[in-house]
């Protein structure tokens, strides 16, 4: 059993100050300086009921000196699903807003690892509520720093969360949109006030659905099982992507089921993945430990090839990365 969590992320006294703006972001297709990028304040609020967005990363590789975007043509597939689904009418292709990606990139010299957000949204006097195939749909891009946690000794203590997943018949899951955001909100909140680093969301079905805002594998007698697609989670690509590393490169198997709550606490290991949490440890659950309480050897190795991979340092995967 764990005795005590370390607070891993409590604010401190004397915290650096947060980072310089960029010098540009992408509105409408157009790169505008940063500062004169700016809407009516009646526009903010409602808009924000309808808007979907995107998370990419984009890792440096200091030796190359290289910047690379990590599954960018997945991202924006699914990006363009989202919108779909919100009966958006996009005002550009899908290649347009990756060419965009790579200027803006570009346009703000990044010479470090950066997180991009493109976000949909509609415009104009149109609440988002009401919003529906609107000539009113507009993209507004941004690439700031953000460093990579892969590699840096990063765990998480975890804890199963008192509220439930989304449905998809209630608000899809699949869809990447800030009005879903709300639900892993209050999973966040309710595990950091409670001393943990990271909560889990079950789904109606009492199943485990995934993090906050990852996925997540457990490992259990060498196998490793991911809840499935129609368990309310978001169709992750990094889970795509641990799930071929898992499968060719470490020749563990992968199952798609569901996972009870107790599969947890007496798995041998288990690890979120996504955009943000990367391939984060899990270890400890609800204050059970998993195994030791450390960092498993599959999890580890995961980790590594992940890093690997997103920084150009494997070659095998570079089809998954696009130059800046």
């Amino acid at each position: 059993m764990v005795e005590s969590l370390p607070a891993q992320h409590e604010a401190k006294a004397g915290a650096p100050a947060a980072p310089a703006a960029p010098k540009y972001l992408s509105l409408s297709g157009k790169l505008t300086p940063w500062h004169e990028a700016t809407v009516h304040i009646t526009q903010v609020g409602w808009t924000a009921i309808s808007a979907v967005f995107e998370g990419i990363r984009a890792y440096w590789n200091t030796e190359a000196k290289r910047l690379y975007v990590f599954q960018l043509d997945q991202h924006l597939k699914r990006f363009a699903n989202s919108m779909k689904v919100m009966r958006m009418a996009p005002p550009l292709t899908e290649s347009e807003i990756g060419a965009q990606i790579v200027n803006l990139l570009k346009a703000n010299e990044l010479a470090e690892d950066a997180y991009v957000q493109p976000l949909a949204f509609f415009s104009g006097s149109v609440p988002g509520y009401r919003a529906v195939e609107v000539p009113t749909t507009e993209i507004l891009i941004t690439a700031r720093p953000s460093p990579s946690a892969l590699l840096t000794g990063r765990v998480n203590h975890c804890c199963i969360s008192t509220w439930v997943r989304l449905a998809d018949n209630m608000m899809p899951p699949r869809v990447k949109a800030l009005a879903n955001y709300q639900n892993s909100r209050m999973v966040s909140q309710e595990a950091r006030v409670n001393g943990y680093d990271a909560g889990i969301i079950l789904n109606n079905a009492g199943k485990v659905a995934e993090g906050a805002a990852a996925c997540i594998y457990i490992i259990r007698d060498g196998v490793a099982i991911t809840p499935p697609v129609t368990a309310g989670i978001l169709e992750s690509i990094t889970r795509e992507v641990v799930r071929e590393l898992l499968e060719k490169d470490l020749h563990v198997p992968v199952v798609e089921r569901d996972i009870d709550r107790t599969e947890l606490y007496i798995a041998n290991e288990a690890f979120f993945c996504g955009t943000m949490a990367e391939i984060t440890p899990i270890v400890s659950v609800d204050r059970y430990n998993l195994a030791d309480g450390q960092v498993g050897p599959i999890t580890a190795e995961i980790e590594k090839r992940y890093h690997d991979i997103v920084r150009g340092l494997d070659e095998r995967y570079r089809q998954w990365l696009t130059e800046v």
